[in-house]
């Protein structure tokens, strides 16, 4: 049902301010040209040492941080109009649930029934994957007694930080409309380009198929070794159906489309190669971590003043090629429709490669003054980046 935005508000309101009966707030996806500080913030009840307060999670989806505030203290009306598309407040009888469209109108749902309120402050980080998993055991991660190998510590938590990026990154497109809620005879499709031993293509298939969501999932990677490991560890864990894996080339692949388009450390115009095929095909969330970006660096030969000043020094000019690479690379998916934004994948003590291109395809139209951006850029540095001669553009 579609009512004022305002009374919308008020509803939340008066729900949130019932204390005794909240169980969670959930605020989630941007409203047409507004920005939010997070990705994703979640409101409960909570006692710590008997006083019940307002827990407060917010997510800017990879990390998720906890403030602690007295009854009365959190400006609720102010978090509630600061941008977010979709609401929810649960309570013990039921739940509101509200979604701005892009009109700015309120369309508003109520459920009922009972829910219970978790007042408990410290809840322990749960691990997503636990090491004793099979999948885990078969790729090499886990030793045969379920334990993480110490050679594999850095990878398991490559791994668990990716889902902790993909799982919120979904929820929030499922909730906002952009991919359609994945059923049994339409799965959640995901392609991972470049997938090389697979960690993260297993990890993906067997997290989202153990919290009930129908997938299927397709690893690609040129080797004719990786097709065969891979193919006979998924027909061991008995999942072949629903895991497959190609030995192709990224640029001459045989499928055309995928929901989701991942490509992890594909060298250099490879990860244009994984981009270029992700956005042609029409996928509507894209997570790319970029490695080895030459093609720029290359090209950086007329650099505009003042910026031979870093450039004159070896190191720092692939650095500065490794992020004008990045830079377009976001502001070319964001002109194209996507909300884009670049995030830490894991942390550099872990591995140097730690910058991700989180993208989501929201159809919004770019600002000319975006496009506008973007040509200086080239035109300043007289460089052409090879993901634009991919894309439809």
């Amino acid at each position: 049902m579609a009512i004022l935005l305002e009374s919308a508000f008020v509803s939340a309101q008066e729900l949130f301010s019932r204390t005794e009966n909240l169980v969670r707030v959930v605020l989630s996806g941007r409203r047409r040209n507004m920005q939010t500080a997070f990705e994703r913030i979640d409101i409960r009840p909570v006692l710590i040492k008997g006083t019940l307060a307002i827990q407060v999670m917010e997510n800017d989806g990879r990390v998720t941080t906890a403030k602690n505030y007295a009854l009365g203290q959190l400006d609720f009306k102010a978090l509630i109009e600061s941008g977010y598309s979709n609401i929810l407040v649960e309570h013990t009888s039921g739940a509101l649930s509200i979604r701005i469209t892009k009109k700015g109108e309120a369309l508003v749902h109520e459920d009922k029934g009972a829910r219970q309120q978790n007042l408990e402050h410290d809840r322990k980080k749960e691990r997503l994957l636990d090491p004793s998993d099979p999948f885990l055991i078969e790729v090499g991660i886990s030793d045969t007694s379920g334990k993480i190998k110490p050679s594999k510590q850095d990878k398991y938590l490559q791994v668990e930080e990716f889902l902790r990026i993909l799982v919120p990154t979904l929820n929030g497109a499922i909730e906002a409309g952009h991919i359609a809620k994945p059923t049994d005879n339409e799965p959640l499709t995901i392609a991972d380009l470049g997938c090389g031993n697979a960690y993260l293509t297993f990890a993906a298939h067997q997290y989202l198929k153990s919290i009930g969501m129908p997938v299927k999932v397709i690893g690609i990677d040129i080797r004719t070794q990786s097709l065969k490991r891979n193919s006979e560890i998924a027909a061991k864990l008995g999942i072949e159906e629903s895991l497959i894996f190609k030995a192709e080339a990224i640029d001459q692949m045989s499928i055309q489309s995928a929901d989701i388009a991942i490509a992890l450390h594909a060298c250099d115009t490879a990860t244009d190669d994984a981009i270029a095929w992700g956005v042609n095909g029409g996928s509507k969330i894209l997570l790319v971590a970029p490695c080895c970006q030459h093609d720029l660096q290359t090209q950086m030969s007329n650099v505009p003043e003042p910026w031979n000043l870093l450039t004159r020094h070896g190191l720092m000019k692939e650095r500065l090629g490794d992020l004008l690479t990045d830079g377009l690379r976001a502001q070319l998916l964001k002109l194209l429709g996507y909300r884009t934004d670049v995030i830490e994948f894991v942390g550099g003590e872990h591995t140097p490669r730690n910058i991700m291109i989180r993208a989501v395809k929201t159809g919004a139209k770019a600002d000319p003054q975006d496009r506008k951006i973007y040509d200086q850029m080239l035109s300043q540095w007289q460089i052409s980046p090879a993901l634009e001669d991919r894309l439809q553009f």
